[in-house]
């Protein structure tokens, strides 16, 4: 069995343990776990453990969540092929990659600008061409991009931030841990019902870095 070939079998292994087993069996959320290289997205030093059922770092203190906790955020975006969504966080590409995977256009903000520019070439490599990164606030959002099928935020916030909220089309979701800094969050969807209302539900505990920015952490 050469390289590619064990790769693509640790992805049916995960898909089938990780996700599948624990639940989440939306086909479109489903066909891309099973699509996205993960091996591409994490530091060569640990492709070997690409497919382990726990987040990676991928330096400067961030990480690559956990397959499943991908899975479960997108699912919750429920994303059906076409939208447009704002993803907060890009880390190695690997969420965008899955989210474009069925999504239309997707809209990535990363911090820190080694990881932004990692992640785009990443992303371009392997032909999500319809992902955009760019390097900013992600509490701040996307505005002229806006408004989004979907918001997906990948680090611990202390409140929702409004602009997220704001930016968020009516009918569509966000999803997001909310919490300390430092320890267990409460994973959130945020679902807006008009201009001026919205629907908050818990999707359980979570663990995430924390979102630093201007409607975020210091």
């Amino acid at each position: 069995m050469n390289q590619h070939q064990d790769f693509a079998s640790r992805r049916a292994w995960m898909v089938e343990n990780q996700i599948l087993g624990r639940g989440i069996t939306a086909a479109p959320v489903v066909t891309a776990m099973r699509r996205v290289p993960r091996e591409k997205f994490v530091s060569p030093s640990l492709i070997d453990e690409a497919y382990d059922d726990g987040p990676l770092p991928i330096g400067f203190g961030q990480t690559i969540s956990q397959p499943y906790i991908v899975a479960l955020m997108v699912d919750a975006m429920d994303l059906t092929g076409g939208e447009v969504v704002l993803d907060i966080g890009t880390g190695s590409g690997y969420a965008a990659a899955v989210i474009a995977s069925i999504a239309g256009r997707v809209f990535s903000i990363e911090r820190v600008p080694e990881l932004a520019e990692s992640a785009a070439q990443t992303l371009a490599t392997e032909g999500y061409d319809h992902v955009v990164v760019r390097c900013g606030d992600g509490t701040l959002g996307w505005p002229e991009q806006a408004p989004f099928d979907g918001i997906c935020v990948a680090a611990g916030a202390p409140v929702v931030p409004e602009a997220l909220k704001q930016q968020l089309r009516v009918g569509g979701h966000m999803v997001i841990p909310v919490g300390s800094a430092h320890t267990v969050q409460r994973l959130r969807r945020i679902t807006r019902l008009s201009e001026t209302e919205f629907r908050d539900e818990s999707l359980g505990d979570v663990r995430f870095v924390p979102l630093l920015g201007e409607q975020g952490w210091s």
